[in-house]
């Protein structure tokens, strides 16, 4: 597996796991963008917009697009992989105590 291929599974488990700290399993695009660089992941919007799309793909998230501002919600699902209860292959599953 490439190093793009893990930084997206880890961007993914990140994204999973900022949005289970957030209100109401809520957050946006740009909010998610700037909390990557935090755990090391330096992604672009265009990137964090690519992600979620593809965790609402699998059923992990919803994304509302208003008007261009794409707000990312968890699913019960998402949060039970961001709680490590869950697995999917395409994401890293988080460490224990995590």
């Amino acid at each position: 597996m490439s190093y793009a291929d893990e930084l997206r599974k880890h961007a993914r488990i990140a994204i999973l796991r900022f949005l289970e700290d957030a209100p109401k399993y809520t957050s946006n695009v740009s909010m998610l963008a700037t909390q990557l660089p935090r755990v090391g992941i330096a992604f672009t919007r265009d990137q964090v917009t690519t992600e979620a799309h593809w965790l609402a793909e699998q059923g992990l998230v919803e994304v509302e697009d208003h008007a261009g501002f794409l707000v990312v919600v968890a699913t019960t699902r998402g949060v039970e992989i961001a709680q490590g209860i869950a697995r999917h292959p395409d994401i890293q599953r988080p460490r224990p105590g995590a």
